[in-house]
């Protein structure tokens, strides 16, 4: 309806002008209200909860608790909340107390427990016939769950990641490895939602706000808290403003071959505490490094990574990183969810060669391509580097990405698709 009020009134060439006005005047209703519905995990969560106890782990502010709380909320007759943080639900923890009915016990950093992992085991094998365990926390619920393999077996770990386009769209796309993707049509919905998590990002809090000023403090605060608790409280890190200059010296070091020499110059550091301090930041979440991919058909680089981060919307004043950015969580949310819910050894690179040749993206599936991606934020003039690795590499599937809207070509082997719906495309 919408659409046709638009269009009838605007003309042809302004609707999608007009669209992004309306949703942007509205957008805070729109946005609520997707992010009251399930998120993207919801039923695969519930179909394992009934088998193995459920962890949830990710980047700080993602949504893990409101996820946890919602499921239990929405799918079990009775839950208990427990938050390690609260000292009444901490008694109860500790002396095993828990309601008569609740059918689902929804556990929210626990792993600041010293012994959260014997407690964990003892409570499931004890309990499995009598409660569903579901166990959030933050990143350091990742950190922590690797060390010992007192849970081996016990349970499932899911990564939860920002909104992304399909995901605001409700888009249940179907992504098989090995198999071409199904690209969505044309559409000023998925138009309009491309640009709504350009400007706000994927978190939930500022994508429901749709306010710049909240987004900047938002966004100040949350690197603050990374730097000041969680990362404090896990690491031994006594120069806590040199990591923060870290941080904001990253989003300019982004696309390009991440040099780890270089970093350590400009924080005079040694080798070993920069390699730590960018290991710390992915361990987080925060950021990710992605590797260039290594085939005996190549001469490819095989240590200098690239890295992106988790909210794009750092990236103050490169529209072509940013975009670039953007698709890179887009795909390792992807790897992520397939890893994750259908246990396929997913790995997100990049092409790169001795001689500089270089491709964006290279998603595999067990250790197979599956498909590659180019990011050009204007050009349409296909990209000689992707037809090169697509002719001595079995890449099944090239895309270039443009920034322009409503483009769908084919050209050889290489299909130049606006970007926003390709990714509409994915999870």
């Amino acid at each position: 309806r919408l659409w046709n009020i638009t269009r009838r009134r605007c003309g042809l060439f302004s609707v999608q002008s007009k669209l992004l006005a309306i949703l942007f005047d509205y957008g805070p209703i729109f946005v609520h209200n997707a992010v009251m519905k399930a998120r993207y995990l919801t039923p695969h969560i519930l179909s394992d909860i009934n088998d193995k106890m459920v962890f949830i782990g990710g980047a700080r502010q993602v949504g893990k608790t409101w996820l946890a709380r919602f499921i239990g909320e929405n799918n079990f007759p009775a839950h208990q909340y427990l938050n390690w943080d609260y000292a009444p639900d901490r008694q109860d923890i500790l002396q095993y107390r828990f309601q008569g009915d609740a059918k689902i016990l929804l556990f929210d950093e626990i792993h600041k427990y010293k012994d959260w992992k014997n407690y964990l085991k003892g409570l499931f094998d004890k309990e499995r016939e009598s409660y569903r365990m579901l166990v959030t926390g933050s990143a350091r619920l990742d950190v922590y769950r690797r060390g010992g393999d007192s849970l081996m077996g016990r349970y499932y770990y899911y990564r939860l990641h920002p909104f992304s386009v399909a995901e605001f769209l409700e888009s249940e796309n179907p992504l098989i490895p090995g198999k071409e993707i199904a690209l969505a049509g044309p559409g000023a919905t998925i138009s309009a939602v491309h640009d709504l998590l350009w400007r706000f990002g994927g978190f939930p809090e500022p994508l429901m706000k749709q306010n710049g000023r909240f987004l900047r403090r938002w966004r100040t605060q949350r690197q603050e808290r990374l730097v000041r608790e969680d990362i404090r409280d896990l690491a031994s890190i006594r120069d806590l403003s040199s990591l923060q200059i870290l941080l904001d010296m990253l989003p300019g070091r982004l696309g390009s071959l991440l040099s780890l020499n270089a970093v350590r110059e400009d924080l005079a550091v040694d080798h070993k505490t920069a390699a730590h301090w960018l290991e710390i930041l992915e361990s987080f979440y925060y950021a990710f490094r992605i590797y260039p991919f290594s085939h005996n058909k190549i001469k490819s680089l095989r240590k200098q990574p690239k890295l992106y981060l988790l909210d794009w919307t750092e990236i103050q004043h490169d529209d072509g990183v940013k975009l670039e950015n953007m698709v890179a969580f887009h795909l390792l949310k992807l790897c992520h969810y397939l890893s994750d819910t259908q246990g396929y050894r997913m790995e997100l690179n990049f092409l790169r060669d001795v001689d500089g040749r270089e491709v964006d993206f290279l998603v595999t599936a067990d250790e197979q391509p599956w498909f590659a991606v180019e990011v050009k934020s204007s050009s349409r003039e296909i990209s000689r580097h992707l037809n090169y690795f697509g002719t001595r590499l079995p890449i099944p599937y090239l895309y270039q990405l443009t920034a322009e809207k409503d483009v769908d070509v084919k050209k050889g082997g290489v299909r130049l698709v606006s970007a926003d719906r390709f990714l509409a495309s994915l999870v």
